[in-house]
């Protein structure tokens, strides 16, 4: 007789077999152990975890960031009729909102298990529009949606103007700050649009204000240049600290945020010039204006297959920053140019 007892007498089937057994001496009459078909069992399991790990890696962060990549750099587009009655600039500011969060994904707040988190290009690229299109709602709502700038401000203008002064990275969660769900960017800018078409259908029924004067329209150019010429200080900053580094991960970042920056602003002044057309053929501008939509325009469409940061007047090495930079300087010297051919 013996005190030794099986402490596993069955074999394991299921969930149960990838569990570890107790040791024991072996007794006599016990079959062999399974420990090695157990281990076969799990390594099997593990590599086509890895197979299929590495198909995640591989296959859906690059097949699903191309999917969603889009640059909308189209010079050629137009937002839906607008009614004469109504505003050209403000109908272009909701369509470009609108093609953005609803005709194209918005990856710049995409979390990490979403293929867009991936993306950089197409996000700064975004950023830069919504940075054109804060600033010329605000002079809406500061100036032109104003009667002198002395009446009540427009609450579609308000509610557009601070529903675009939101991030554009935020998503549903952010834990750091809080549990709590929040609205994301792409939310907050669909009613900013919503806002904008609310504004100009107020304004073909005659309840809303457009003041189309000189001096509302020098003082948006002016808000522009200033952003044009922030924009030029960043390329100048990116030229001085990485200009001639083979390897520049950020260059792209501040290329695509310009780029975004000039396509909208192109776009915008496009559209202010209809709105406009009356005071700038009385002032003669009408040819400067088309030169400096043109100038913007020009510098949106640069698409290098890789943005690079050059030696300025290097042979081997392009500066495609100095280049998108000639564009934006010429740009803001014509705004400076139309500002002072409307105050005389």
């Amino acid at each position: 007789m013996t005190d030794a007892f099986d402490s596993d007498p069955q074999p394991r089937t299921g969930w149960r077999r990838f569990l570890p057994r107790l040791n024991r001496p072996a007794l006599a009459g016990d079959e062999a152990p399974l420990a090695p078909v157990e281990r076969s069992r799990l390594m099997t399991g593990l590599r086509w975890g890895g197979v299929l790990l590495a198909a995640i890696v591989i296959l859906y962060y690059p097949l699903g960031a191309a999917f969603v990549h889009r640059i909308n750099d189209d010079v050629g587009f137009t937002p839906p009729a607008v009614p004469a009655e109504a505003s050209a600039g403000v109908a272009m500011a909701a369509a470009l909102i609108d093609r953005e969060v609803n005709g194209t994904a918005w990856p710049a707040n995409d979390p990490w298990f979403f293929p867009g988190a991936v993306l950089d290009n197409m996000p700064n690229f975004q950023s830069g529009e919504i940075q054109a299109l804060q600033r010329v709602v605000t002079e809406l709502r500061d100036q032109i949606g104003r009667s002198r700038g002395t009446s009540s401000v427009d609450t579609a203008l308000q509610n557009a103007a601070s529903a675009l002064n939101n991030r554009p990275d935020m998503w549903y969660f952010d834990l750091s700050k809080s549990w709590a769900p929040r609205t994301p960017s792409d939310s907050y800018y669909r009613d900013a649009m919503r806002s904008l078409i609310d504004f100009n259908t107020r304004l073909t029924r005659g309840e809303a204000v457009f003041e189309r004067r000189a001096d509302n329209l020098i003082s948006t150019l002016e808000r522009i240049s200033q952003d044009l010429g922030a924009a030029s200080n960043k390329i100048d900053q990116a030229i001085d600290a990485e200009a001639g580094a083979w390897i520049n991960l950020g260059a792209d970042d501040v290329f695509y945020f310009n780029k975004g920056q000039l396509y909208a602003y192109g776009h915008l002044l496009k559209a202010f010039g209809q709105d406009f057309r009356a005071i700038l053929s009385e002032k003669g501008a009408i040819n400067i204006w088309q030169r400096m939509v043109d100038s913007m325009l020009e510098g949106a469409i640069l698409d290098p297959l890789i943005v690079i940061n050059g030696t300025p007047g290097s042979i081997v090495q392009p500066n495609h920053l100095a280049e998108q930079g000639f564009y934006l300087l010429r740009a803001r010297a014509q705004l400076g140019e139309l500002a002072d051919i409307l105050q005389k």
